[in-house]
C-alpha cells in the first residue's frame, strides 16, 4: 500500500538533485552550491561543490540569531560525579567562542587539525564546535584509549593542537588521561605544538611548560571575560569537518573523512524525517562522542535542527543502578532516547522485570531508536513492553555517518518486523549480491552492497587515503560500496542484517547467519544476551559456539539452561547448525561502544594469534572467554582446538 514514505523514496529515486537540493534549503548557505553532484570530484563524487557554509554557524548561531538564544541547547548529566548543567545556545555561543579564540591564538587556522582526547564533559562538545568555528579539522579519539593506538592517530592526523582531560570516570574506578597522552606524544613522531588540558577535581595532572602544556579553563576564562569575538570561518562544502578513525583498527588507522555541506544537509534531514523531533524537542542519544553515534546525533545532528540534546556521563547500569536511563527520562522530558541494544540487553540483565521503570514518569518518551549491535527481537519486544512506545531497530555505519535502513516515524511510521531495521532511506539503494557480484532472491542470505554514488552524510575518502578507500570498500563490487555485512531482503523490501560478512559460519557447505542463531538463543527465558561465533573444526570446517550471559535471578543448574540452549537451536534450526556447545559466562568481551568482539572470540577459540583491541571495555573479559573453552574441552574431547596462553 502506498504510504508517505514510499512517496518520499521514490521523489528521491526519480530525481536525486532535485531531492537533495530541496533538502539543502534547510541548511544557511553562505554561498548556494552551483552544483547538486558532480560526479567527476573526488573518488566517487562531491556533494554541493561551490557551496560554502560553516557548521557552527548552523548548529548555534542561526538559532540565536533567530530569537532562540535562550533555549536549552546541551544538558549535561553526570551520573558519575552527580553533577548537572543547562547551556543555552546563548550559553553555548559563549563557550564555544571562547574556545575558538583560545586556539586560534595557538595557530589553530582553516584546515588544521586537532585531535581531542575526552570523557563525556561538556568541554568536548565546545571544542568539537570550536573547530568547526574555525574551520580546523577536529578527529576524536575515545578517552582512555592506549597510548600506541593515540599515537598512531596523532601521526596520522598531524595534530597542531591535543585537547585532553586529566582524567576520565568509570564505575569504581578513576581513569588517568594524563599519562597516556604523555606516552602517545613519546611514541608519535608527528608531536603537537601544544596540549590543553581539562584539569578534573578527581584527578588533576600536572603540567609541564616545556612539553607546551596549558590549562584549558584558565586561557578560556581570560577570553569569556574579555567577549571576545571569533567570526565563524567560511569553509566550502566539500571540505572536511572531521577525521574519525574507526575503531578496532591494526596497523596504520582508518580515519573516515566527513565533508561540510552533505554532511548537515543529511543530519539535518535525518532529525526531523528519521527519528521525528523538531526544534524544542529533547533528543538523548546515550553514546559517546568518540563514536560516530555521537557526532551525529549528541552534537551535530540535534543541535543543527535547534533540538535539545543530552550529554551524560554514565552507563546503563552500575551508575548507580539500571534505573538510571529512567531517572534522565523522566527528569528532562525526553522525547526520543537512541541508544546501543546492548545497553538494554544489560539493563534486562539486572531488572528483568523492568521494576525500576515502573516508579518514573516516561509519558514524554515518543520512541527508542537502537543501532551498533543488531536488535535481537527478543530485546526489542521486551523494551516494546516495558516502554509501550514503538522501539524502532536502524541499520548504519561509521563510514555512512547516518542511518542506511530505518523506520522513519517522522515520515510515517511503518508496521515493525523483529529482527528487521525496517527500509532503505532516501539516497541509499540496498542491494545482495552473492560472493561472484550476482544479484540473489528475496529471502537469500547474501552481501549488503549501496549501489553509488552514497548519500550526502557518508565518508567521502580515508584521510590521505583514496587507493585504500577504493581497494576496501569500492573493489570487490564495482559500482557498488561494499557494507560487509551479510543479510537478506525479504518480498516487502524490509532489509535484515544478520551478521558482519566475516562473522558468517561455513559448516559442512552450509552458510549459517549468527545472528540466526543468536535470535534462538536469546528466546530462551534465562538469557540476557549472546554471541555465537564459528570455531575451526577438523570435518565440518566450522562449528558455532554459543556464548551466553545469564538474567540475574536465573539460579537454575547451568547445565541444563545450556542444553535446553543447545535443544532450542536444533528444533528451530536444524541439525544442520550443528550446535551443539553453549557456554555461560558472566560478561561478553565488548567494545566500549557495545559491540560484541566476536572476531577476536573466534581467534581465541581457534588458538590463532589475537592482540587486545583498543576499544575493549574489560579487558578480563576476554581472559573469561579462554576460561570457559578450556573447560569446555572435557565435554568435547573430538575438538582439536590449541588455546593461545
Amino acid at each position: 500500500m502506498p504510504n508517505r514514505y514510499t512517496d518520499v523514496y521514490e521523489q528521491w529515486k526519480r530525481e536525486p538533485d532535485v531531492f537533495w537540493a530541496k533538502a539543502a534549503e534547510d541548511i544557511d548557505w553562505f554561498k548556494p552550491p552551483h552544483s547538486v553532484f558532480d560526479p567527476h570530484q573526488g573518488v566517487y563524487g562531491r556533494w554541493f561543490d561551490g557551496g560554502v557554509t560553516n557548521t557552527c554557524h548552523n548548529c548555534i548561531d542561526r538559532h540565536v540569531i533567530a530569537g532562540r538564544g535562550r533555549e536549552a541547547a546541551v544538558i549535561f548529566d553526570s551520573a558519575m560525579t552527580g553533577a548537572s548543567q543547562i547551556y543555552t545556545f546563548d550559553d553555548l555561543l559563549l563557550e564555544v567562542t571562547a574556545v575558538a579564540a583560545v586556539l586560534k591564538n595557538l595557530g589553530v587556522e582553516k584546515g588544521d587539525r586537532v585531535v581531542i582526547y575526552m570523557p563525556m564533559i561538556p568541554e568536548a562538545v565546545f571544542s568539537m564546535l570550536a573547530c568547526a568555528r574555525l574551520g580546523a579539522i577536529h578527529s576524536v579519539v575515545f578517552g582512555g584509549f592506549a597510548a600506541q593506538e593515540l599515537a598512531s592517530r596523532l601521526d596520522s592526523a598531524r595534530a597542531k593542537v591535543v585537547i585532553a582531560a586529566s582524567c576520565g570516570l568509570e564505575p569504581g574506578r578513576i581513569v588517568a588521561y594524563k599519562p597516556l597522552l604523555d606516552a602517545a606524544i613519546d611514541l608519535a613522531d608527528a608531536k603537537p605544538a601544544y596540549c590543553l588540558v581539562v584539569q578534573r577535581e578527581q584527578l588533576r595532572a600536572d603540567l609541564s611548560e616545556e612539553r607546551h602544556e596549558l590549562d584549558f579553563a584558565e586561557l578560556v576564562t581570560v577570553e569569556k571575560s574579555k567577549k571576545t569575538e571569533i567570526a565563524c570561518v567560511a569553509v566550502a562544502a566539500v571540505d572536511p569537518l572531521y577525521i574519525l578513525y574507526t575503531s578496532g583498527t591494526t596497523g596504520k588507522p582508518k580515519g573516515v573523512v566527513r565533508d561540510s555541506g552533505g554532511h548537515m544537509v543529511a543530519l539535518q534531514w535525518s532529525i526531523r524525517n528519521i527519528y521525528g523531533l523538531r526544534a524544542g524537542d529533547v533528543s538523548w542519544t546515550a553514546s559517546d562522542i568518540g563514536w560516530v553515534v555521537g557526532h551525529s546525533y549528541i552534537v551535530y545532528g540535534p543541535l543543527l535542527a535547534g533540538v535539545t540534546t543530552i550529554l551524560f556521563e554514565g552507563k546503563p547500569v552500575g551508575t548507580p543502578d539500571a534505573g538510571t536511563f529512567w531517572r534522565v527520562v523522566e527528569h528532562y522530558r525526553v522525547n526520543v532516547l537512541f541508544t546501543a541494544p546492548t545497553a538494554f540487553r544489560a539493563i534486562r540483565r539486572d531488572d528483568p522485570d523492568g521494576t525500576f521503570a515502573f516508579s518514573r514518569d516516561l509519558s514524554s518518551l515518543r520512541a527508542l531508536f537502537l543501532a551498533g549491535e543488531r536488535a535481537d527481537p527478543e530485546t526489542l519486544r521486551w523494551a516494546e513492553k516495558l516502554l509501550h512506545v514503538p522501539v524502532i531497530d536502524h541499520w548504519w555505519q561509521t563510514e555512512t555517518g547516518w542511518a542506511i535502513v530505518a523506520n522513519p516515524i517522522g515520515l510515517e511510521p511503518l508496521p515493525v518486523k523483529p529482527g528487521s531495521p525496517t527500509v532503505p532511506m532516501p539516497g541509499f539503494s540496498v542491494e545482495v549480491l552473492d560472493d561472484a557480484g550476482k544479484a540473489v532472491e528475496p529471502g537469500i542470505l547474501g552481501n549488503l552492497v549501496i549501489r553509488l554514488p552514497l548519500p550526502p552524510g557518508c565518508l567521502t575518502t580515508f584521510w590521505e587515503a583514496d587507493d585504500r578507500f577504493r581497494e576496501t570498500c569500492l573493489q570487490e563490487f564495482p559500482g557498488y560500496y561494499k557494507t560487509a555485512d551479510a543479510g537478506f531482503v525479504d518480498d516487502d523490501g524490509y532489509v535484515f542484517i544478520m551478521a558482519r560478512t566475516d562473522d558468517i559460519i561455513n559448516c559442512a557447505g552450509h552458510r549459517l547467519s549468527t545472528g540466526a542463531l543468536e535470535e534462538v538463543c536469546a528466546t530462551h527465558p534465562d538469557v540476557a544476551e549472546c554471541a555465537v561465533v564459528g570455531v575451526s573444526d577438523a570435518i565440518k570446517g566450522q562449528v558455532p559456539y554459543g556464548f551466553l550471559v545469564l538474567k540475574n535471578g536465573a539460579n537454575r543448574a547451568a547445565s541444563i539452561i545450556q542444553q535446553e540452549v543447545v535443544d532450542l537451536v536444533r528444533q528451530r534450526v536444524g541439525p544442520v547448525a550443528s550446535f551443539r556447545t553453549a557456554l555461560i559466562l558472566p560478561k561478553l568481551p565488548k567494545t566500549r561502544s557495545g559491540k560484541i568482539l566476536r572476531g577476536t572470540i573466534q581467534k581465541i577459540a581457534d588458538g590463532e594469534t589475537w592482540t587486545m583491541p583498543a576499544t575493549i571495555d574489560d579487558p578480563s573479559a576476554l581472559d573469561m572467554v579462554a576460561v570457559v573453552l578450556q573447560k569446555s574441552l572435557s565435554f568435547h574431547p573430538s575438538n582439536k582446538i590449541a588455546y593461545k596462553q
